[in-house]
C-alpha cells in the first residue's frame, strides 16, 4: 500500500510589510501595563519637570503616578462631581482642575487641599490651562464663556461669550504669554488676546471641536472633531494647510512628541495614529481595545499613555537600549562546525546507513488518511484556520472534491455549521485564487440544502449574501469586460494608424529613389 500524501496547500505570494525607521522606533515599546480606573479617563497631563509624573483625571479624582509606577503615589480627591482636565504648571509645582460643580481648583502638588478656588462660572468647567506666564489662568465651560483668572487674588480678569455652544478644548501659546485658544462644540476654533476685549481670530473647524493643539513654535494649529484633523496656519489669518481624514469615528485627543516631527491622534475608533508634520501621512498606528478618550507623551517620548472610556488606563514604557560592549556570553561552536561532513560523498566500501525521515501530518491530514471526509472537513472550519490560513480550507475542500467525496462531507450538517460553511464561502467566492473551487462548493450546499430554504432565518440571510456577493461579481466582471473592449479598440485604431504612416513612408521613399535615377 502506497503511503499517504499529504493535502498539497498552494502557497500564494504575499505582500510584505513595509518597514521603516517610524515602524522600527514605534514598536520599540514594551508589552503595556493595564491600570483600572474609577471612571472614563478624560484627561493625561506629563508633568514637565522630571520625574516626569502624570496626572489622570477620572471620575471625581485626579491620581498621579509615577514613570514607572502601577499605584498612585497621590491624590486629589476634593471634588464633590467629576472632575476634568487636570493641567500642570510649566514648573510641575502646582495643579489646575475644573470640575462639574463649576468651580476651578488650584492644587499644589505638596498638598492635598485646594490652594485656590476660582468661582464664576455657572455650567460645568472642562477646560482650564495656564498662560506662558505662569500667573495667569484661562478657562472654558458649558455656559458657552471663556473666563481669564489671575492666580494671586482669585480674581476674575476678563470674560469671553462669543462661542455658542460648549466649550471643551483649548491650548495655551508659548510663544506669547497672552494668547490661548478654545474650541467649542459650535464648530468653530477662536484666538483670544488677553490685551483685548474681543476674540482676534475664528476658525471654522466644519464639525464639533473635541481637541486642539499650537506647535511650539506658534505659527501652527492643529484641530480635531469628527473624523478630521485639520492644520491650520496662524500667521496667515488661519488659512488651512492640510485635512486628515485617517480615522473611521470622532477624533478626540492630539499629542506632540517631544522633537515636534510626529503628530498623534487617538480616536473612538480604537486606535491612534502618528503623523509626520513634514509630509502629513500616517507613519504608524496602534491599536486599542476599546476607544480612546485621551492621549500623552513623556517629555522623553520614553512612555506613552492612553485613556478610554471604559477606565482603563493603557501604559507602554520605551525598551532600553541595547549595549554595545559586548557581553560575557559562552562562546558558539564555529559555523564549520555544524556543515561539517554535509559534503562528503561515500565510497565504495562504505556502508551507509538512512535515517527514516518522520512525517508529522496535520489533524486534517490525519482524518482524511482514515477517509473521514466530514470530521476534516469540520477541521479546517474552525475561526482560527479559516480567518488566516483561508488557503487550507480550500485545498482541503478541493481534495474532497476530487475524491469524490466532497458533497457527502457538506450533507448533513446542522444549522450552525451550514452557517458557518456560507459565511466562507460568501467572503472569499470573490477571490480569483479561490474561486473556481468556491463556485463548485456554493452549488453543492445550494443543491443539498435547497429544501430546507425558509426554515431558518439565520441560513436564508447567508443564501442572500452569497448571492449578492455573486451579482457585485459579475457586474464587475461585466464593467471590466467593457472596458477591456474599449481598449482593445483603441489598440487596433492605434495600430492601423501606425501601419498607413509605415507604408506612407515607404512609398514616399520609393518616389525619391526612382526620381533619382531619373535624374541621372
Amino acid at each position: 500500500m502506497a503511503a499517504y500524501k499529504p493535502v498539497v496547500v498552494q502557497a500564494c505570494p504575499k505582500l510584505g510589510e513595509r518597514i521603516t525607521q517610524d515602524t522600527l522606533y514605534w514598536r520599540g515599546y514594551k508589552t503595556p501595563v493595564q491600570i483600572k480606573e474609577f471612571g472614563a479617563v478624560n484627561r493625561i497631563d506629563f508633568s514637565p519637570v522630571q520625574p516626569y509624573n502624570y496626572a489622570v483625571t477620572a471620575s471625581s479624582r485626579i491620581h498621579i503616578y509615577g514613570r514607572y509606577s502601577q499605584e498612585p503615589i497621590k491624590t486629589f480627591s476634593r471634588f464633590r462631581d467629576a472632575a476634568y482636565c487636570a493641567t500642570y504648571r510649566d514648573d510641575g509645582r502646582l495643579l489646575v482642575a475644573g470640575s462639574e460643580d463649576s468651580i476651578i481648583r488650584l492644587f499644589d502638588i505638596s498638598g492635598k487641599a485646594p490652594l485656590r478656588q476660582f468661582e464664576g462660572h455657572t455650567k460645568p468647567v472642562h477646560l482650564v490651562g495656564f498662560l506662558s506666564d505662569k500667573y495667569r489662568i484661562f478657562s472654558g465651560s458649558d455656559d458657552y464663556s471663556s473666563k481669564l483668572w489671575d492666580i494671586p487674588s482669585a480674581t476674575e480678569i476678563i470674560s469671553y461669550s462669543e462661542h455658542t455652544d460648549y466649550v471643551r478644548c483649548g491650548c495655551a501659546s508659548k510663544v506669547n504669554a497672552d494668547v490661548f485658544m478654545t474650541g467649542s462644540y459650535d464648530h468653530t476654533v477662536k484666538l483670544f488676546d488677553a490685551r483685548t476685549k474681543s476674540s482676534v481670530m475664528t476658525i471654522e473647524h466644519g464639525h464639533p471641536v473635541e481637541s486642539v493643539l499650537l506647535f511650539p513654535s506658534g505659527g501652527l494649529l492643529v484641530s480635531a472633531g469628527g473624523r478630521y484633523v485639520k492644520v491650520w496656519d496662524v500667521l496667515k489669518g488661519g488659512q488651512l494647510l492640510v485635512s486628515l481624514k485617517n480615522h473611521h469615528k470622532t477624533v478626540t485627543c492630539l499629542c506632540l512628541n517631544s522633537s515636534g516631527q510626529r503628530l498623534l491622534s487617538g480616536s473612538l475608533d480604537r486606535h491612534v495614529k502618528i503623523y509626520s508634520t513634514t509630509s502629513y501621512k500616517v507613519v504608524h498606528s496602534f491599536n486599542y481595545a476599546t476607544s480612546i478618550l485621551s492621549l500623552a507623551l513623556s517629555p522623553e517620548d520614553e512612555t506613552i499613555v492612553v485613556g478610554m472610556t471604559n477606565g482603563v488606563l493603557n501604559v507602554k514604557h520605551r525598551k532600553p537600549e541595547e549595549k554595545n560592549e559586548k557581553s560575557q556570553k559562552k562562546r558558539q561552536p564555529a559555523y564549520r562546525t555544524y556543515v561539517k561532513g554535509r559534503t562528503y560523498m561515500p565510497k565504495q566500501e562504505d556502508f551507509c546507513v538512512s535515517k527514516p525521515v518522520k512525517r508529522v501530518l496535520r489533524k486534517y491530514d490525519k482524518l482524511l488518511r482514515s477517509f473521514q471526509s466530514s470530521k476534516a472537513l469540520d477541521a479546517v472550519l474552525e475561526p482560527p484556520i479559516m480567518l488566516h490560513t483561508p488557503e487550507v480550507t480550500v485545498a482541503v475542500m478541493q481534495e474532497l472534491h476530487r475524491r469524490g467525496t466532497l458533497r457527502s462531507a457538506l450533507a448533513g450538517r446542522d444549522e450552525k455549521q451550514v452557517n458557518l460553511l456560507l459565511t466562507f464561502v460568501a467572503r472569499r467566492v470573490i477571490e480569483p485564487r479561490f474561486t473556481p473551487v468556491l463556485v463548485t462548493v456554493a452549488d453543492m450546499i445550494t443543491d443539498i440544502y435547497q429544501p430546507v430554504v425558509g426554515q431558518s432565518e439565520i441560513v436564508d440571510k447567508q443564501f442572500l449574501k452569497l448571492q449578492e456577493a455573486i451579482g457585485k461579481e459579475i457586474d464587475y466582471q461585466e464593467e471590466l469586460l467593457e472596458v477591456l473592449g474599449m481598449m482593445d479598440t483603441l489598440f487596433a485604431t492605434f495600430t492601423k494608424k501606425r501601419d498607413i504612416c509605415l507604408e506612407g513612408n515607404k512609398s514616399n521613399g520609393l518616389t525619391e529613389i526612382i526620381e533619382t535615377d531619373m535624374n541621372y
